[in-house]
């Protein structure tokens, strides 16, 4: 009864730019964090960024000065801005969300399906 669905992704050379979208729907109360994860081939999904309702942010050291994150809380959206793309940022990145979908509720944790970024001349 929640979705969250990823756009944006695709392929870009070194040093280009990319911007993710993922708008929560369905039965929505109310959002606390969001945040992006990645996962390279092989690899462990890790964190990027996260921010809070508020707007306090959190970053991986690896994408700090590059990537930017944000979020419209009258859309039920977060972005990522990612700049200065390197070939290591290649992964299927994961929009996530903790969601109440009552009043004083729990908080739920919801993925989305993942989108494909490719960094590659």
């Amino acid at each position: 009864q929640v979705q969250l669905v990823e756009s944006g992704g695709g392929l870009v050379q070194p040093g280009g730019s990319l911007r993710l979208s993922c708008a929560a729907s369905g039965n929505i109360f109310t959002i606390g964090a969001m945040g992006w994860y990645r996962q390279a081939p092989g690899k462990q999904r890790d964190l990027v960024a996260t921010i809070t309702s508020s707007g306090i942010t959190n970053y991986a050291d690896s994408v700090k000065g590059r990537f930017i994150i944000s979020r419209d809380n009258t859309k039920n959206t977060v972005y990522l801005q990612m700049n200065s793309l390197k070939p290591e940022d290649t992964a299927v990145y994961y929009c996530n969300a903790d969601i109440a979908t009552r009043f004083l509720g729990r908080m739920y944790d919801y993925w989305g399906q993942g989108t494909q970024v490719t960094v590659s001349s």
